[in-house]
């Protein structure tokens, strides 16, 4: 009887305890990685940090001791040449206005391309999808020189929509987009379309208000990818009160030759727009990516 009474004691006992063990594997497991992401998240900080350093220090002592990091006499004069030897303002606000307006735009239509493919019904849907994939298989470069043509044409070099035009398409868009989609049950949009909802009226008022992750993600990396654009503003923009902020540094750094002061203080004001970005909207990154399922 006794036997009979304490052996589901002990196997519930066996069953709810978690071995000591995997305790200590997990806490392993946890270090490992913390020690991982805090090795990365130096790697990726030390170069930014002697940047900083650099464009502060006097542009002799960067001469005599380029690899240096501390100087008892920092200043700001590298910076002040950039701002007189350039047009800074122009070429910030040339940049958020191509960066804002590609943004708005690659949303919309990729996200448009994506619900017709997810939600939609038609002959060939998948064929169309398969050929939109196989575009990231195309080089950018290839599609240049047509591209260059036909904005001479249209007259639009040395415009804002020479700029962002050719940077709306974006398969990896369309991608993001369609994932999130899919995973929209299909109850809701026959539901919609029960009530009488257009296709249009079901995309805007439905689908698109519950994939803020998506657009989030979306908005964010395509944002980053044209703020640093170089070679295709580089082409199509010639006047210098027009071009973004990495061709215009790019123009005062061959102004200056190769001082590394004021080469390193083009780069902190190149990214300080970027970190701002990530330092206001980190949350949403994180939830984007998890929502997205983008790895």
């Amino acid at each position: 009887m006794t036997a009979i009474a304490t052996r589901p004691e002990t196997e519930h006992r066996g069953t709810t305890a978690p071995p000591a063990r995997r305790r200590d594997s997990e806490r392993l497991l946890n270090r490992v990685a913390l020690g991982t992401l805090i090795a990365l998240a130096v790697l990726w900080l030390v170069p930014l940090a002697w940047a900083l350093a650099t464009s502060v220090r006097p542009a002799q002592e960067v001469v005599t001791n380029p690899t240096g990091w501390f100087t008892a006499h920092p200043t700001l004069k590298a910076y002040g040449e950039i701002f007189d030897a350039g047009k800074l303002p122009y070429w910030y606000a040339n940049s958020f206005i191509t960066s804002i307006l590609t943004t708005v735009l690659t949303v919309i239509m990729a996200s448009l391309a994506a619900f017709a493919l997810s939600q939609t019904r038609f002959r060939l849907r998948r064929a169309a999808f398969v050929m939109l994939l196989a575009g990231i298989m195309i080089p950018g470069q290839v599609l240049m020189i047509p591209q260059f043509l036909a904005l001479q044409s249209a007259g639009l070099l040395n415009t804002y929509w020479g700029v962002v035009l050719p940077q709306v398409p974006n398969v990896v868009a369309v991608f993001v987009f369609k994932q999130f989609f899919d995973g929209i049950p299909r109850e809701l949009i026959d539901a919609a379309r029960a009530d009488g909802a257009g296709w249009l009226r079901t995309y805007w008022q439905i689908v698109m208000p519950i994939s803020r992750p998506a657009v989030s993600a979306v908005t964010i990396f395509v944002f980053v990818g044209v703020w640093n654009n170089f070679l295709w503003p580089l082409l199509v923009v010639t006047d210098p009160e027009m071009m973004t902020l990495p061709v215009g540094l790019t123009s005062v750094q061959d102004v200056f030759g190769v001082p590394y002061a004021q080469l390193m203080a083009s780069a902190v004001l190149g990214a300080i727009p970027l970190l701002a970005v990530f330092a206001l909207f980190q949350r949403r990154i994180v939830e984007g990516i998890a929502g997205t399922g983008l790895k």
